[in-house]
């Protein structure tokens, strides 16, 4: 069975910064793309970053670029999502999410998701 789990949510003042990791198990991990997605309550959820595990090709939301980074740790199976220079827009439940194959902005297209933490910035 396909695990993601992610850990590293909290509460951060803005312009602070917060890693978010995602760990893989039961998963073919090097076949695969990995994004980094958030949900506000009332709001769609939206594709924050993602990558190609293979290709190592990366895609930001316009919101994030620049202060954001999605990164591999391939030893570990595991992607991160660096956040830097965090703002109270950014406060959401961030969710993990996985598939085989290349990278894609609609969740729809993601088998495999992680239980989400949640990100809260305060002013």
């Amino acid at each position: 069975q396909v695990q993601l789990v992610e850990s590293g949510g909290g509460s951060v003042q803005a312009g602070g910064s917060l890693t978010l990791s995602c760990a893989t198990s039961n998963f073919e991990y090097h076949r695969s793309s990995m994004a980094w997605f958030r949900q506000v309550p009332g709001k769609q959820r939206e594709a924050v970053a993602h990558m190609y595990i293979m290709t190592g090709n990366k895609y930001y939301a316009n919101s994030v670029k620049g202060r954001f980074t999605i990164y591999q740790e391939d030893a570990k199976k595991t992607v991160h999502l660096q956040m830097n220079n965090v703002a109270p827009e950014d406060t959401a439940m961030y969710y993990c999410a996985a598939r085989i194959g290349a990278s894609f902005d609609q969740e729809h297209w993601y088998p495999y998701w992680g239980q989400g933490t949640q990100v809260t910035v305060s002013p």
